[in-house]
């Protein structure tokens, strides 16, 4: 990757090449990986819900329990730089997304507006409209989208 030495690190690193800080602030607090989504196993379509894993305070839409999640949510995934190519249900507004399709990151994400509040403002992050698997009851119930 070639950039200007006093291009912020998002424009100067490969995803591999960034160190763990670099890599968490990438996140930009919108939760949207963290809805569940049911996939049909026949035709792999993705149906995405607004439900949240019961580890997510819709209020930071930050998870409670980061550094536990894993074992305490056994399917939640741990993303990394190989796994952004293979997750096909990833959000199309996700940096580190966006960053691994060589796009650059929105105007609204924190790293850009120094305001972490601008994810919010610009209607991305879900506290506005989901809620937590422990208040939803079927997931079924709660599709509000399905992928192509």
């Amino acid at each position: 990757m070639t950039a200007q030495p006093d291009a912020p690190f998002w424009k100067r690193k490969t995803l591999d090449e960034m160190t763990r800080d670099e890599w968490e602030s990438l996140c930009d607090g919108c939760a949207r990986c963290c809805l569940h989504k049911l996939e049909d196993e026949d035709t792999g379509e993705i149906a995405y819900t607004n439900v949240t894993c019961r580890l997510l305070d819709l209020k930071t839409c930050r998870c409670t329990r980061y550094a536990e999640r894993k074992r305490l949510v056994p399917d939640c995934v741990v993303l990394d730089p190989e796994k952004v190519h293979e997750l096909p249900w990833m959000p199309t507004t996700c940096a580190y997304r966006l960053l691994a399709e060589g796009q650059d990151l929105p105007w609204w994400h924190p790293l850009v507006s120094g305001d972490p509040e601008t994810v919010r403002t610009a209607g991305i992050a879900v506290s506005d409209f989901a809620l937590s698997e422990r208040d939803a009851g079927d997931l079924h119930d709660h599709i509000i989208a399905i992928s192509d």
